[in-house]
């Protein structure tokens, strides 16, 4: 039996015609479902939208209320001595030095005074309680304000103690 022989023209010809036909229908089929998800977007932010008076502002209470100064006439900011220690568990090699006011009222200076030795120990309970990766980020602070004032108003009671401020910050 002679075969025959074909050209180039023919193999490609007969490759192309026993292949599956492609389908152009997922171009459709991905448009209806971008049109499906556009529909359920549109429904759900429309049912969740808040029922009433579109015309009226949503923070209208906090633009007209006014905030009053953190610093105040009546208020006295009693310093602390500096407080060292070492951070960590080797020997001596890194510490930090902090030096810190307690914001209270004018007439409560003298109470602060009297209980600085109360104080620094509980600021030192906690400071020795740090790791050094914590003193290390600039994201801590605001948390070591609010622990050094969560400490200053055990110690002092929250009628003397209105925070803590942090004058000084070495770490070495």
């Amino acid at each position: 039996m002679a075969e025959k022989e074909t050209s180039g023209e023919d193999k490609a010809r007969q490759e192309t015609d026993n292949a599956p036909a492609k389908s152009s229908g997922g171009l459709v089929k991905y448009g209806l479902l971008g049109l499906v998800s556009l529909g359920c977007s549109f429904g759900t932010v429309f049912m969740l939208a808040p029922s009433g008076n579109a015309g009226t502002p949503v923070c209208a209470a906090a633009a007209s209320t006014t905030s009053e100064p953190l610093a105040r006439e009546d208020q006295a900011y009693v310093e602390l001595n500096e407080i060292i220690i070492t951070i960590g568990n080797e020997p001596a090699t890194r510490y930090v030095k902090i030096k810190t006011a307690i914001v209270a009222d004018k007439g409560d200076s003298g109470k602060v005074g009297k209980a600085e030795l109360m104080l620094k120990d509980a600021f030192i309970g906690y400071l020795r309680s740090l790791e050094l990766s914590d003193l290390e980020s600039a994201a801590f602070y605001p948390r070591l304000r609010e622990q050094l004032s969560r400490r200053a108003e055990l110690v002092l009671g929250g009628d003397v103690s209105q925070g803590v401020l942090i004058t000084e910050f070495l770490l070495r």
